[in-house]
């Protein structure tokens, strides 16, 4: 074959051209074009006498000779490399070559063999010093990076094992964060305040690991509570599952419960645990179900308060009161005024399955929740859907009292439901009052309509952004209760 030199020096550009700009850009045909390559150089350096396994020939100057062994070299390189990529590729899982360890750790071992074949065939160096040679320096290496192969090691075993994978979320050595990177070396967290943190295989290797995302669409939710002794237990759970039952994200089965963990003589440990689909719900799901809970225990009479001090004198008698309190909407209202509104309210009791509110209905009056549980759903033309769930505390009614809307939802008693009933006679004198108020119901109302306009396939009354739909209500709240704020 003419020049050789020139066309294997050829092959090899090329081949690096096809490495470095990844063409193809599907892996597997790149793969294969690289060993097209490979075999055209081979036959390339076998017919023309430039075999990889012996020195090669003496040319017309010196030069050239040199050059043909460093083709010889890159051969080994260049077939060391392609070894290497194609076990990858074709046999170890995908798992494994995301992990990129066994990727890295064969990669150098065939290269350490290909480095060593090329000196002894290329360059005719004498292999056993030069591997007793190698073994005394590799004695001397591992003492001194001791550390480093333990993580190696553990990195094989971590893999090998998999406790966890890249994506997971993962508690090692008191450490919770997502998996973003496993190598030969370490595994890198993702916390959730946005950190990386390095975890040494070694370490990982020998802690314990909680790896939550196995199973991948079950994630334990707990809330943990400290009650007086005082109060009877059969009244402290019945109002935490009240609560638990109130929380529409939590899982029906596996299904949420409530346990009494232990006590002592100045508490009795409860347990509220539930389970959600998705890693990303667990810390507003923990919330809203400690937030009920407190809303529930409130509404059965159990408080939640120090309980290294004795229990204050109640200073509200009227439950009514009491109950005006917990309202979010009335928050900015004085204990006198509180006290004037809380004879107002009419008690009403319904049992479950009741209906409370129905469709296409006008509200007359504000409803406050006591206690119990309400479901808020409507009825699309793929089913029913619930929307919400109402707990003590809530309100219901908002659009009639302020805007004289109809109703879009209803609403029924998924428990015994106790509530109190504001007219909107006696409702007026207090927005004229306290018009903070009067907006913070408004406010209330744009976001539930505004929730409501994005499920229902049914046009809104009003088809106003969020904030235009505030500024409706409120104008009409003035027209209706002849306002002049």
């Amino acid at each position: 074959m003419d020049h050789p030199l020139i066309v294997g020096y050829a092959i090899v550009v090329v081949d690096l051209a096809v490495w470095r700009f990844r063409l193809p850009p599907q892996e597997v045909p790149r793969l294969l074009s690289r060993l097209v390559l490979f075999a055209a150089l081979s036959y390339v350096l076998f017919a023309s006498g430039l075999s990889p396994f012996s020195q090669a020939p003496v040319f017309d100057s010196v030069p050239q000779h040199v050059a043909g062994q460093v083709l010889e070299i890159i051969w080994w390189l260049m077939g060391a490399r392609l070894l290497g990529m194609t076990l990858d590729t074709l046999l170890l899982p995908r798992a494994w070559r995301r992990q990129r360890l066994f990727q890295d750790v064969f990669g150098a071992l065939v290269f350490l063999a290909a480095v060593v074949a090329s000196l002894g065939f290329v360059l005719e160096l004498p292999i056993r010093g030069l591997v007793a040679t190698s073994g005394a320096l590799a004695i001397v290496l591992g003492l001194a990076i001791q550390s480093t192969l333990s993580d190696v090691f553990a990195g094989i075993v971590l893999n090998t094992t998999e406790p966890y994978q890249i994506g997971d979320w993962v508690a090692i050595d008191d450490v919770e964060g997502r998996v973003v990177e496993m190598n030969w070396r370490a595994t890198h967290l993702l916390t959730s305040q946005g950190n990386v943190v390095i975890v040494p295989n070694a370490v990982a290797a020998k802690t314990k690991i909680t790896n939550n995302s196995r199973p991948g669409a079950l994630h334990g939710v707990k809330v943990s509570l400290e009650i007086s002794p005082q109060e009877r237990p059969a009244t402290v759970i019945g109002a935490l599952e009240r609560a638990v039952a109130s929380v529409t994200s939590l899982m029906s089965d596996p299904a949420p419960y409530v346990n009494a963990k232990h006590s002592t003589i100045n508490s009795v440990l409860y347990e509220v645990t539930g389970y959600v689909n998705d890693m990303g719900k667990k810390t507003s799901v923990t919330n809203e179900l400690f937030d009920l809970c407190y809303r529930h225990l409130a509404s059965a009479g159990v408080e939640l308060r120090s309980l290294g001090v004795p229990a204050a004198a109640p200073m509200i008698d009227d439950p009514r009161e009491a109950l005006l309190r917990r309202v979010d909407l009335f928050s900015t209202l004085s204990r006198d005024e509180i006290q004037k509104l809380a004879p107002l309210l009419q008690r009403k009791e319904y049992e479950a399955g009741d209906v409370l509110l129905t469709k296409e209905v006008v509200p007359e009056c504000l409803t406050i929740v006591e206690s119990g549980i309400l479901s808020v759903t409507i009825d699309e033309p793929a089913g029913t859907i619930e929307l919400s769930r109402l707990g003590p505390g809530d309100t219901m009614g908002e659009q009639g009292l302020l805007a004289g809307m109809q109703a879009r939802v209803q609403i029924a008693a998924l428990s015994r439901v106790i509530v109190y009933r504001l007219q909107k006679d006696d409702l007026t004198p207090l927005l004229k009052r306290n018009p903070d108020v009067a907006k913070q119901m408004c406010e209330l109302l744009s976001r539930r309509q505004d929730k409501l306009s994005r499920v229902s396939s049914a046009d809104a009354p009003v088809s106003h952004t969020e904030q235009g739909l505030f500024q409706w209500l409120l104008d009409g709240m003035r027209k209706l209760h002849d306002l002049t704020f």
